[in-house]
């Protein structure tokens, strides 16, 4: 179960459907991943073909990233069973 949220734009869209503070392009792969990880109890959950899921290094050192598209990602870790810290982020 995802427990917080790092980008506000991203947890209204989960929340609402509200795609202000997203890139509308982005809407339907997020929405798709975001229920997943949702449900995911670790980041195998989310090693969906086509999604790249890897493990972060230096200051996100812990953290996970799906390809959102292009160099969008959306970025998260666990806290036992449950995501949190759920980011959207070009960091490329």
């Amino acid at each position: 179960m995802i427990k917080s949220f790092r980008h506000k734009g991203v947890q209204r869209f989960f929340e609402t459907g509200s795609k202000a503070g997203i890139q509308p392009k982005h809407a339907a792969r997020l929405a798709v991943q975001l229920d997943v990880l949702d449900d995911a109890v670790g980041f195998k959950d989310m090693q969906w073909p086509g999604w790249k899921c890897h493990a972060l290094h230096g200051e996100l050192e812990g953290h996970w990233a799906v390809s959102v598209n292009g160099n969008w990602r959306l970025t998260f870790t666990f806290e036992g069973k449950n995501a949190v810290l759920v980011d959207y982020q070009d960091y490329h």
